[in-house]
């Protein structure tokens, strides 16, 4: 019973969540995965949860989670408490949710990539993402060498970093997974990551246009937008969650569903196909190319509120995973060289972006919208457009945070795994 209550907690949660995003503005400025962030951790430091013995967390090791058969023997045997036994059930139970969640959450967000559209008046869209995702290589992997003594798991870390600055939770949470990150270390990394990104959030949104105009050129105005591209509906819809209840919204959403579940299951079978070790990196990668080929399919991209069903279940993987981490870790000394380092992955690469962008003469406005979509994904373009009173940079952004939901998982995990044979 309490397992299936607290499947249903973390089912029904995200959808509270979103609405609250969606009736109140306040709200809607903190974002659903921060949200979905605050109320993981509260849930899993009030004792709510069944805390493991000694003997268990020594039986443990660095493993979360014993196989079901292998801690019922042990607790026959007198080995482990039932207390320990539930905390198993409980934490195999978030494990699975939470891949499950995550996996199948890719193919969902990039159905809805119209590619061709996009890379046709990209213009120097291209040029800022290559630019951005230089300077989160060189900021990343010189981070790590300086870092790599003092932190915990470093290359797992520099992985995940590069997929904050590559896309945003969903690039980091499938990272993870590929790199099979301790939950407590992931949620430490994305907490620190939304406290440092309000305050680089807040520096994009208010005197950073008026700072880079020292260094890079003014956007230069066309006199009117590429007609054959419709801003409103390429850039609205991604954060409206409205109608996702309706009768058609919700057999859209189940066909979207099917389709997703099926590219699970073929990246899956070529899981199967490579070493156990690399099993997991498999299915992500192929989840991902997978994703991205279906959404050449023009009946595929036409079904709406994939990107939605996709962020719903984002958010639900941010609920659970945080649920599952140690509120206590965010404090301790021990990670404030890892703090430093997610701190120079934000605002280190913003700067070295800037420097690249001069060379190259990109404007103002276009690094701007770049870093906000690398960084904070595309449902914050508008707002930051916004902030800088220029329109036409939307689908800019846009472009941009696509561009980043596709290259940062094949990024992060090169880049975990490649640095793990540094130590």
């Amino acid at each position: 019973m309490t397992l299936f209550l607290l499947l249903l907690f973390y089912i029904l949660v995200p959808a509270f969540i979103i609405y609250l995003t969606q009736k109140f503005p306040l709200v809607n400025k903190l974002g659903s995965v921060a949200i979905a962030y605050g109320m993981g951790l509260f849930i899993g430091s009030i004792g709510i949860f069944p805390a493991r013995s000694e003997g268990f967390e020594v039986l443990l090791g660095t493993s979360f989670i014993l196989p079901a058969e292998q801690a019922q023997s042990l607790f026959e045997s007198g080995k482990i408490t039932l207390n320990d036994l539930i905390r198993n059930r409980i934490s195999s139970m978030q494990t699975t949710l939470s891949d499950l969640s995550v996996i199948i959450a890719i193919p969902l967000l990039l159905f809805s990539l119209d590619l061709r559209k996009w890379l046709k008046m990209a213009g120097k869209t291209i040029i800022s993402v290559v630019l951005a995702l230089i300077s989160v290589l060189i900021v990343i992997y010189a981070g790590f060498f300086i870092f790599k003594d003092k932190i915990i798991d470093p290359s797992d870390v520099a992985g995940m970093l590069i997929g904050i600055y590559s896309g945003g939770t969903p690039n980091v949470a499938a990272i993870a997974k590929a790199l099979e990150v301790d939950p407590t270390l992931f949620v430490v990394v994305n907490a620190y990551d939304i406290i440092i990104g309000a305050f680089c959030l807040f520096f994009l949104i208010t005197i950073a246009q008026r700072v880079f105009l020292f260094f890079l050129p003014a956007f230069k105005k066309k006199s009117e937008l590429d007609q054959s591209i419709d801003v409103k509906d390429q850039t609205d819809d991604i954060d409206d969650y409205s109608g996702m209840f309706s009768k058609d919204a919700i057999l859209n959403i189940l066909a979207g569903l099917g389709l997703s579940v099926l590219v699970v299951g073929i990246s899956v079978f070529l899981g199967s196909l490579v070493s156990k070790e690399n099993e997991t990196t498999m299915i992500i990668l192929s989840v991902t190319t997978l994703g991205l080929a279906f959404s050449l399919i023009p009946r595929v991209n036409r079904i709406k509120k994939t990107f939605q069903a996709g962020m719903y279940l984002i958010v639900m993987f941010c609920l659970i995973i945080a649920s599952m981490a140690d509120l206590t870790t965010l404090f301790r000394i021990e990670y404030l060289e890892l703090f430093l380092y997610v701190f120079m992955a934000v605002f280190g690469s913003l700067f070295v972006h800037v420097l690249l962008s001069m060379i190259f003469k990109i404007d103002a406005d276009t690094v701007i919208i770049t870093s906000t979509a690398m960084v904070y994904s595309p449902p914050f373009v508008p707002v930051v457009a916004g902030a800088l009173k220029n329109k036409e940079v939307i689908i800019t952004g846009v472009t941009a945070g696509m561009a980043g939901y596709v290259l940062g998982n094949f990024l992060g995990v090169f880049t975990g795994d490649f640095l793990a044979g540094f130590l």
